[in-house]
């Protein structure tokens, strides 16, 4: 149920792991702003791990020794931090690795599952998530519905910032979203969606910026009033699904920050501060070259006039220059009175330095740097070379998969489920069988010769083979594809077995039309 009185809010129980989220977040919003609010560099921020529980002497001493370069203030100069987006991209790269293709999902009412997969986008929202998933450390699928929409039900994405999620057995048993509808002046207005088994609860609520405040009619707002009409006394909808509508997604297991906790962990948990470097290397990079652009110094008889209050300036295109008052042994040419001045800029040891912090963050998320780079000769590679070169990087891979066919075979359980009892499909809700396509494409020439050393060694059926060749084929149209092969097979072997059939053919034509 919906809380029915006055309360903190965002609940307590939620404030270390939303503490977490806002660093990271930040990360991946790649905002200077943002970074610089997080680690104290700007007016509001805080100190990352004060706020994680090193405080007194112990915190003191921690924060002598980490100096974050988003925590410096820049007090009465422009801004000239750079930021690196490598964090954005990781979070990409994560993606891309496991959605590049959606999974096949297999059910009995496969049909009305392919409409509802092709009419919500849910490619779209899984590669949405997955990015998400990897930046927070985990991610929220909701099934929602709007018959004047779509007419299938629909997935959202959701950050988990903004839920308050509650557990039994380290599972997901209820989970409570909220969005701030308005904020004026400290007068918050809050949507509160509660999903419990079967049922979510729609809720809206009057309070201040830490509470909650009381619950009035949904159809004191416009962004909720539509929920009105379609919600009990108690202001529930059902479902028609056994367990939630919603799920969570856990990047990787488990969070170190919060031992215990079945919250996932960001891919930037532990390289922060590997980053922070990366971006002040990236900075000073900037401001060397910024600094040694190359100025001429000139005395001041070589500069003209421009009047009273107008300033003076020196045209380095001037061939002849008026005559000027030198000391005797001296070099009167005006020419060697001018000096240009370019420092010279560490492109070498900026480069190697932000190669290698690049490097140790990507390895530090779980990846190879071959991910996220050109390396090698150039030259074509087999998938067992690549396979080889990204091992960290599909191990990866391989565990978040784990977590995401699980809670993927949750979620379009309950897609069923509200599809029949929304839009009255008659389908049947069952959990669907799941299967990942390859990450990397098996180079066609390695696998023919791979395939014809076992026909020669006579070491595996016809059936082994078809499968190997095709691994994205189901049961069934590999057993299609060996008939095909035996028959064309006995055609060879007797070569008058074709003839045969067509002659017996034609005869029992002939028969039938005479």
């Amino acid at each position: 149920m919906l809380p029915t009185q006055d309360q903190p809010w965002p609940p307590h129980d939620t404030q270390r792991p939303r503490e977490l989220y806002d660093a990271w977040s930040a990360w991946y919003s790649g905002d200077p702003e943002e970074l610089s609010r997080v680690y104290g560099g700007a007016v509001g921020g805080h100190d990352f791990y004060r706020d994680h529980g090193r405080t007194g002497v112990l915190g003191r001493a921690w924060s002598a020794v980490v100096r974050w370069f988003w925590g410096q203030p820049t007090p009465g100069q422009a801004p000239s931090r750079l930021h690196v987006p490598l964090a954005s991209d990781i979070a990409e790269a994560s993606a891309q690795l496991l959605f590049e293709e959606l999974p096949a999902i297999t059910v009995g009412s496969q049909e009305r599952l392919d409409e509802i997969t092709e009419e919500a986008d849910l490619h779209a929202t899984l590669l949405e998530a997955a990015e998400v998933c990897a930046a927070y450390g985990g991610v929220y699928l909701r099934v929602s519905w709007d018959t004047s929409v779509a007419g299938v039900p629909l997935v959202d994405a959701i950050t988990p910032d903004c839920a308050a999620p509650e557990w039994t057995h380290g599972r997901l048993s209820a989970v409570t979203f909220w969005r701030v509808l308005t904020d004026d002046h400290g007068q918050v207005w809050r949507h509160l969606e509660r999903h419990e088994p079967g049922t979510v609860y729609h809720g809206l609520y009057q309070g201040t910026r830490d509470k909650l405040g009381r619950p009035v009619p949904l159809d004191d707002r416009p962004e909720t009033e539509m929920l009105a009409d379609q919600v009990d006394a108690d202001g529930a909808i059902p479902t028609g699904a056994p367990g939630l509508a919603a799920v969570y997604v856990p990047n990787v297991r488990p969070n170190r920050l919060l031992r215990g906790s079945p919250l996932g962990r960001s891919d930037y948990a532990g390289v922060e501060q590997l980053m922070d470097q990366l971006d002040e290397i990236w900075s000073s990079w900037a401001r060397e070259h910024r600094l040694a652009k190359a100025r001429a110094v000139v005395p001041n008889a070589l500069l003209q006039d421009q009047g009273a209050g107008k300033g003076a300036w020196f045209d380095a295109e001037q061939e002849l220059f008026t005559g000027l008052e030198m000391l005797p042994g001296t070099d009167t040419s005006p020419s060697s009175m001018v000096q240009l001045v370019q420092p010279e800029i560490r492109v070498e040891q900026h480069a190697r330095t932000v190669t290698e912090l690049a490097t140790q963050i990507i390895r530090g998320a779980g990846y190879s740097a071959s991910t996220f780079g050109e390396q090698g000769d150039g030259q074509a590679v087999t998938a067992t070379e690549v396979h080889a070169r990204e091992r960290r990087t599909y191990q990866t891979r391989a565990r978040k998969i784990g977590y995401w066919k699980s809670a993927l075979a949750q979620l379009v359980e309950a897609l069923l489920a509200v599809d029949r009892e929304v839009f009255e499909s008659g389908v049947t809700p069952e959990r669907p069988a799941i299967e990942w396509p390859d990450a990397v494409t098996p180079d066609p020439e390695a696998l023919s010769r791979t395939l014809t050393g076992i026909a020669n060694a006579e070491a595996a059926s016809v059936r082994t083979k078809v499968a190997m060749l095709h691994p994205d084929w189901d049961e069934a149209a590999v057993s299609e594809e060996v008939e095909r092969i035996r028959a064309e097979q006995t055609s060879e072997a007797d070569p008058f077995a074709e003839a045969s059939e067509l002659a017996s053919t034609g005869l029992a034509e002939n028969a039938d039309g005479g």
